[in-house]
């Protein structure tokens, strides 16, 4: 979210272009992405606590060299050590819940500990633009380095340690059980896609989108990425008690995450469409959607052990952040392809841009339910009809379902 405040002051001072920004915003996801299943691995071997706060250590000083920089390089290599980090935090997070609560309750924590984080997004708005009128983005940047060494001490210091029983396996034995299980490759295209996009859209274009097609300025601007950031934080929570509900009740969460990827197709729809109404709703929905991650790693929680878990919410990750790269600096690619005029790029760019994105998201979709589709054909009654000589009789056929059908093999018998 920080980035869509300091893009303009980061493109005056050093004389950076759009795709630059995007490179340097983008560059973030591409790191994290890169890191996701070593550290997936690291947390399994030794645990939250040491590995998160190693890494907020390296954040720190990614941090400190941003705000020391004077060119692009030095400013790209800052974001790339900030983003390695930081690239355990969400994971780390994920490991401790999976050790410390039952996984009946697992979605239901997960949507609260991602609230709270969300809060950060919550700061990256109308606090972060006062801090950045009042000290400058140097400045800024500097305080974030304090506060992430503080928070790395803090974190090795009083945070517990957890063993974890039975014995971890080896990362390619690991690796090899996540990416060929059926599962993971029905659920990831459509968490990648849609909460990738997600991120990529609020951290980045949403505010290039309303200045530049709704023609907001900087304060309208701001306080929609406010009321973004607090959609962002309230969905989480939300998500994770509905899930928690469903869970209780015998439902599958599954039907829930497709129901929050056809609302957020919609919601793009919208922002394409462009129709002649305020757009901060469906904004609030593509910040909702970037919590929906809850719901993905209960799903995954569900699928693999707990020794397992961090090594396959690492490769789910490696999805998720690498589309987030790809929708960021895509996007840049895309809109410079028209001349922009004072500043601003046009809506046809802009709607270029998020239309590829909606197929490939529809076409993820559509892979997600084939399976639901599939056993509603399997469960179907088929009517028969055959010649008789009485015409009021006719032979229905039911087909049970996959799971009904038992071959038994009899040896004796000869085939």
């Amino acid at each position: 979210m920080i980035n869509t405040l300091i893009c303009g002051r980061l493109a005056s001072e050093l004389n950076l272009g759009t795709a630059d920004l995007g490179l340097l915003a983008s560059i973030y996801f591409l790191v994290v992405t890169g890191s996701q299943i070593p550290l997936g691995i690291l947390l399994d071997r030794f645990g939250p606590r040491r590995v998160q706060s190693a890494l907020l250590l390296l954040a720190a000083a990614g941090a400190a060299l941003f705000a020391l920089s004077s060119g692009f390089l030095s400013l790209l290599l800052g974001r790339a050590m900030i983003a390695f980090g930081t690239a355990a935090s969400l994971m780390s997070g994920l490991k401790t819940v999976v050790l410390w609560f039952p996984r009946e309750r697992v979605a239901l924590v997960n949507g609260c500990m991602i609230m709270l984080g969300a809060l950060g997004a919550v700061t990256a708005t109308a606090p972060a633009e006062a801090l950045l009128d009042w000290i400058g983005w140097r400045c800024l940047f500097e305080v974030l380095a304090a506060s992430s060494a503080t928070a790395a001490v803090a974190i090795y210091v009083l945070v517990p340690e957890q063993e974890v029983t039975g014995k971890s396996p080896s990362g390619t034995v690991s690796l090899k059980t996540v990416y060929t299980d059926g599962r993971f490759w029905r659920i990831a295209p459509i968490s990648s896609t849609c909460i990738g996009s997600a991120w990529a859209l609020q951290s980045l274009w949403a505010a290039s989108w309303l200045s530049d097609v709704e023609g907001l300025d900087r304060t309208s601007l701001v306080t929609q990425l406010l009321v973004m950031a607090i959609a962002l934080s309230i969905g989480a929570l939300l998500l994770g008690l509905v899930a928690d509900w469903l869970r209780r009740h015998g439902n599958n969460v599954e039907m829930l995450l497709a129901i929050i990827a056809a609302a957020f197709i919609a919601a793009e729809l919208a922002l394409i469409l462009h129709p002649p109404f305020l757009s901060l709703p469906s904004w609030m929905i593509v910040a909702v959607v970037g919590s929906a991650i809850a719901i993905s790693y209960a799903i995954i929680g569900d699928y693999f052990p707990a020794e397992l878990i961090a090594r396959a919410n690492g490769a789910l990750n490696v999805l998720h952040f690498g589309w987030a790269f790809l929708i960021q600096y895509g996007t840049a690619l895309i809109l410079e392809q028209w001349p922009a005029k004072d500043g601003h790029y046009p809506t046809i760019a802009y709607q270029i841009a998020f239309s590829i994105n909606l197929v490939l998201q529809l076409a993820a979709l559509a892979w997600f339910i084939t399976p639901w589709l599939k056993e509603l054909n399997w469960n179907s009654q088929i009517p028969l009809k055959r010649k008789s000589t009485d015409p009021s009789r006719s032979v229905q056929l039911a087909v049970p379902s996959a799971e009904m059908i038992i071959l038994e093999i009899d040896e004796d018998v000869e085939w």
